[in-house]
């Protein structure tokens, strides 16, 4: 397992992670990991990374190229539309950069056309159905109800994680009362 440069971080920014406390009794969010792609007074877009669906792209999209990328649950926010977070940049037009290394979105017929030719390989990518979305001012609610912590991270480290571990891999980065919060049983009556 790699260790990931974590902190915690005060308020939410594009390139932040979001983990759900350990009881969120919400099923999606349950364990999740968020990477924040957008935070602005208008509300809040994500993506949970740690939620594979045990479905490759190629499976789910018709005619699309033999390529061997895992397919995650991205949120409960439009489970039918496709996103995708990737580290390939500029190459793919219309791309927004949130976090150093790490891209959002861009042009669907490139990404297809790079596949075509094997110029990209199946870890240059994250592919999601559904997003995870925040209302005006609802995120921020949600961080004062300590629903969630906000963590600063490297990108490129986050991709290194087995997406199973990733919620308590973080939280046992960030050390004290958040490496105790990693090892509580997901129910607690069990305990």
């Amino acid at each position: 397992m790699n260790k990931v440069n974590i902190t915690i971080a005060k308020t939410p920014t594009a390139g932040n992670l979001l983990l759900s406390e350990p009881f969120m009794p919400d099923d999606h969010f349950k364990r999740a990991v968020v990477m924040l792609c957008e935070h602005q007074e208008e509300g809040s877009v994500g993506f949970i990374i740690n939620k594979p669906l045990g479905l490759k792209l190629n499976e789910a999209i018709d005619d699309f190229p033999d390529f061997d990328a895992e397919l995650y649950f991205g949120g409960p926010v439009q489970t039918d539309t496709l996103h995708y977070l990737h580290r390939l940049g500029d190459v793919i037009e219309g791309s927004v950069e949130i976090a150093e290394g790490l891209y959002w979105g861009g042009n669907f017929e490139i990404i297809k056309l790079l596949i075509e030719k094997g110029e990209v390989k199946p870890s240059d990518f994250r592919f999601f159905l559904g997003y995870s979305g925040w209302g005006a001012k609802q995120l921020l609610q949600e961080l004062e109800d300590k629903s969630w912590f906000v963590a600063k991270s490297e990108a490129e480290d986050i991709w290194q994680q087995e997406p199973q571990d990733l919620w308590r891999q973080v939280l046992r980065n960030l050390g004290g009362e958040f490496f105790i919060m990693s090892n509580f049983p997901e129910n607690p009556s069990l305990n």
